[in-house]
């Protein structure tokens, strides 16, 4: 029997059950006392113009399966055009622009899309780089058309058709392909199906309870994205989401007041910021029920600072997952600071808390090689360490014309669906915990053990002036040479000294005992879309300079 199923199809359900309630509201300007001005769309107006666009893109070529560009930036515009893109069945191509240029065209070409729908800067672009987009046959302009020719969003939202409806899709149909970073690897193609869409929003409602009264600020454009789907209002904040680390904190905070926010997502950085800007100006929040981050490990000191602003009934969560496989375990602020937080500043790892609902998890052996199926033999015992690997129906199955990424990290299950490699280590306690100690990529091994990154950094985080610290290895493999980055949280007077203390640190746990090369960076290279993950690549390139 067939299954069916679109997530435009929860926009439209929302529409009728609370059509005068507000979908999106966007800062759109100041008035002459400086206070923000905004403008909104109900549920039932998001749905009517996502009709209408829908058959202005169906009229024009686009239609169930073309995949689709999409460079539109959060707002009014990119919430009708993915609606009417799901609606139509068409396919967005997303990549992230704070990757750069040459790479996020690159991406954009491995994509091979036949349409094109980004605002003027978007389109300049692939003027300017015409080999990477010779395949498109339609480009749609969100603004203003110059010399490029094609349609605009206008025209196409002048098709005054009611009730589109949506397109009959399969739980295995392509409903988006979303490019990783690449923060961690080469950027893929990550083929997400109306299925995997379906199963994520039912996995985000029933885990975090949320009720059809809630008022989001989703500080990261792609959890926007499922706001409509899961009848929250969804309130754009103020800032450029490539650069969440640099958010001013006041804008933030300003739109959580203005609009009684109930539930945000910031990453680790962004967390950070807002809660040591609040907690200097004795700011509270009481008005979030709920605080979500992810992205990176969330350290237990960022998570305390932040509980702070807000009651003791709000949990701060920080989910694990990655662009493939998302939520797929979570643990609450509660847990964390009264029983894992001591653990964790000893070196065991990062508690990422439980398995969500029917989420199934299993920790295989380390290896870097292609794994055909799960076998007994392959699975590492109780707190030992292993690779995380998950199942789920929100878990991804392939990526998109990538054959030797999928055999890197998809598992074929007997029983249908894959198993996905996560490409994390982690252990399992007795309670079902997973501790999360680092990438694979990432271990440094030594001639006489093997290093993971989370559990060694976290001695050294103990530090007062230690903003955060980074594990990385120098010389060939099973002979490495541990080194670690310290990043300070404050300017150091006596870096000898400050040096010496951190040796000292070391010397005094069996897990660092032999670590012998500290140095001292101002400022790590992050990832630009969470400004939270650590590219140790960079870090070892420098390593080995200093040690030569």
């Amino acid at each position: 029997m067939t299954t069916y199923c679109n997530i435009a199809s929860s926009l439209k359900k929302n529409a009728q059950s609370f059509p005068y309630k507000r979908a999106v509201v966007y800062p759109a300007g100041r008035d002459k006392n400086s206070r923000v001005l905004y403008s909104q769309l109900t549920f039932s107006q998001l749905d009517q113009l996502s009709d209408r666009l829908a058959h202005g893109l169906e009229s024009i070529g686009i239609v169930r399966g073309t995949r689709t560009i999409l460079m539109v930036p959060p707002g009014m515009e990119f919430f009708m055009i993915v609606f009417a893109m799901f609606k139509v069945g068409a396919v967005p191509v997303v990549v992230d622009p704070g990757m750069g240029i040459d790479r996020m065209v690159q991406c954009l070409h491995q994509g091979r899309a036949k349409a094109f729908i980004g605002i003027e800067k978007a389109h300049i672009l692939r003027r300017l780089k015409p080999a990477y987009f010779k395949n498109i046959t339609h480009w749609v302009t969100v603004g203003r058309r110059w010399f490029w020719g094609g349609h605009t969003l206008k025209q196409l939202l002048s098709d005054n058709r009611q009730d589109f409806g949506h397109a009959r899709t399969t739980k295995d149909e392509t409903a988006a392909i979303v490019f990783t970073t690449g923060s961690t690897g080469p950027a893929k193609g990550v083929v997400y199906t109306h299925g995997n869409f379906t199963a994520q929003i039912q996995q985000i409602q029933t885990h975090w309870n949320i009720g059809s009264d809630e008022i989001d600020l989703p500080t990261f454009p792609l959890f926007a994205l499922f706001d409509p789907a899961l009848g929250m209002t969804a309130v754009i904040p103020d800032m450029d989401p490539t650069r969440p680390a640099r958010a001013n904190p006041e804008k933030i905070i300003e739109a959580i007041e203005n609009h009684g926010v109930t539930n945000m997502f910031a990453s680790p950085a962004l967390l950070h910021r807002l809660g040591k800007y609040g907690r200097e100006k004795g700011i509270t929040l009481p008005s979030l029920r709920r605080v979500i981050s992810a992205g990176a490990p969330v350290s237990p000191a960022n998570i305390e600072q932040f509980s702070s602003l807000v009651s003791d009934t709000t949990e701060i969560h920080t989910p694990y997952g990655a662009t493939e496989a998302v939520p797929v375990i979570s643990i609450g602020s509660h847990e964390i600071l009264s029983e894992t937080r001591q653990l964790t500043e000893k070196g065991f790892g990062m508690c990422i808390g439980r398995p969500i609902n029917n989420t199934r998890v299993c920790l295989i052996k380390i290896t870097d090689d292609p794994v055909t199926q799960i076998r007994d033999s392959l699975l590492v015992p109780e707190k030992q360490v292993g690779e995380i690997t998950v199942k789920a129906d929100l878990v991804t199955e392939n990526y998109f014309d990538n054959h030797e990424a999928d055999l890197l990290a998809k598992i074929p299950d007997p029983d249908g669906g894959v198993w996905h490699r996560m490409g994390d280590l982690g252990w399992m306690d007795s309670k079902g915990r997973i501790w999360f100690c680092g990438r694979k990529n990432h271990r440094v091994i030594t001639e006489k053990e093997t290093l993971f990154t989370i559990p060694v950094e976290a001695i050294f985080n103990n530090h007062e002036k230690v903003y955060r610290s980074a594990l990385t290895g120098v010389g060939p493999m099973n002979r490495q040479i541990p080194v670690v980055f310290v990043e300070p949280c404050c300017p150091i007077a006596n870096e000898k000294q400050f040096i010496a203390e951190l040796l000292e640190l070391a010397r005094a746990t069996p897990l660092t005992a032999d670590i012998e090369h500290i140095f001292i960076e101002k400022e790590f290279p992050v990832d630009i879309r969470h400004n939270a993950k650590i590219f140790r690549e960079k870090l070892a390139v420098t390593a080995r300079e200093k040690l030569n």
